[in-house]
């Protein structure tokens, strides 16, 4: 499939691009009377976009070629230093308008600007004090507040979403769930709700992990693990392989089974109280067991866990404990490459014979916690894997938390292209680090009619080292 991305004449020529075009303010949208709103500024005194952190863009442009939103619209209030100008107008006065809201809710959060930007932009913290703002101050139509209100009253919580798994997996191996997509009802109803829906990975039987695994051979670590929320009870055997692999590399794991949800999905889409109120009962929980590290096998999570000392800076209770808190985390590459390999690898195998394997980066693996290296190093060290780069890997593939949900259409079309630039590899399996991207990304093949494995860097580690074919 050829490449279809939207490259700007200016980019095409070699040329610096252009400055901006004036910041298209539209029409007011926070609540509260209209003939109060034109003299409201956009942003209230609770921890607004910082003037010096937005004064560090100088509008070079730099970003704007790994930016999914520009590169498919290519327009410049869409990119990051456009939305940069919008939050600058809103730091200055200007009332918070829809036209701000929708080029900022169009922002998947990857923070490929971020990893592209010479001048150290930090985007990330401007986009989550914007959303937070927009979160408490903006009018929503009744159906987006719907929408967020199931999906934040159904994600965050493991009980709820045992409780829709054994429907949900009825329905699958029934056929019902296909009968019901074929008749694009749901779509029309809500397209929403469809990608929801039709997201949803094949189930077997739920898999869990124990509070504490032991060490295999001399004990070199005692960690934590995250469990997370859709991982833990959509794709439990991840979890189990994580286990494994860390007991068959000398570490202790504890896993405890009161802790709850991180809080990344909250905080990335501006619910801040929610996204602080599930770290402090996280750090909570960790806190008790008294481990080295906390592992996490979620790169959107990881993100986020690592981010607390940020989150919970103001919090004279918290401060201090999220920034000891936030240092301890690591993704699971992370430490597996600091402790270095001591279990035996053995070569992995599918429909009997080595595979070509595909990597696929997690946004907020690769841009958000630089982990880019130790994947590659990791999975180059079982023998016969012969691993390939997929073209375009810095373009986000349009799962960025729940964003393919709120914004099916921008993101089934990067997923259509993250599809196409993967299968130009030749790979026979595809690997990732994150929940999110291999649902979207399994989608995306399906809809190419070109299906290939693609499963978590875990579970190939864990059958390298069980010795045992992958599929």
């Amino acid at each position: 499939m050829p490449d279809q991305r939207i490259t700007p004449t200016f980019v095409q020529a070699g040329k610096m691009p252009p400055m901006g075009r004036p910041v298209d303010l539209g029409m007011p949208t926070v609540r509260g009377d209209r003939s109060d709103v034109l003299a409201e500024p956009a942003f209230d005194a609770l921890r607004p976009p910082s003037p010096d952190l937005l004064d560090d863009c100088v509008h070079c442009g730099f970003c704007l070629t790994t930016c999914p939103t520009y590169q498919l619209w290519g327009e410049e209030m869409d990119s990051p230093r456009g939305r940069i100008d919008l939050m600058k107008a809103g730091v200055e006065g200007s009332p918070l308008t829809q036209s701000m809201v929708d080029h900022w809710d169009a922002c998947l959060g990857c923070m490929a600007c971020v990893t592209a930007c010479p001048s150290g932009v930090q985007y990330d913290r401007l986009l989550e004090a914007t959303r937070a703002q927009v979160e408490r101050r903006a009018d929503r139509p009744a159906h987006d507040r719907a929408l967020r209100t199931l999906i934040f009253n159904l994600f965050p919580y493991p009980k709820r979403l045992r409780v829709l798994r054994a429907p949900l997996r009825l329905a699958q191996r029934t056929g019902a769930l296909r009968m019901v997509e074929r008749t694009g009802l749901v779509k029309k109803v809500s397209p929403q709700l469809d990608v929801m829906q039709s997201l949803a990975p094949r189930l077997g039987p739920r898999v869990s992990v124990p509070e504490r695994t032991p060490a295999v051979g001399p004990r070199r670590a005692v960690v934590g693990m995250l469990t997370g929320c859709v991982q833990r009870e959509f794709f439990g055997d991840v979890n189990a392989a994580t286990v494994r692999v860390l007991a068959a590399e000398g570490c202790d794991v504890i896993a405890p089974v009161r802790q709850g949800c991180c809080g990344a999905l909250s905080v990335h889409t501006g619910r801040e109280d929610e996204g602080m109120s599930f770290a402090r009962r996280l750090i909570d929980t960790f806190e008790e067991t008294g481990v080295e590290h906390i592992v996490v096998n979620s790169a959107g999570c990881g993100s986020s866990m690592k981010d607390y000392v940020h989150l919970l800076a103001d919090d004279p209770d918290y401060a201090d404990r999220a920034r000891a808190f936030s240092e301890r985390v690591r993704d699971l590459s992370e430490i597996l490459t600091e402790l270095g390999p001591v279990a035996t690898r053995h070569p992995v195998t599918a429909g009997g014979r080595q595979v070509v394997v595909a990597y696929h980066d997690a946004c907020h693996l690769r841009h958000a916690q630089k982990v880019v290296s130790q994947p590659r190093k990791l999975l180059s060290g079982i023998p016969g894997v012969s691993l390939k780069e997929i073209p375009d890997a810095e373009i986000c593939c349009g799962s960025a938390g729940v964003y393919n949900i709120l914004n099916p259409e921008p993101a089934t079309e990067l997923g259509d292209r993250k599809a196409a630039n993967i299968l130009s590899t030749g790979a026979e399996l595809l690997v990732t680090a994150n929940p999110g991207c291999l649902m979207q990304i399994n989608q995306a093949l399906e809809r190419a009619g070109r299906p290939i494995p693609f499963v978590h860097t875990a579970v190939v580690l864990d059958a390298s080292l069980r010795g045992e074919p992958l599929v």
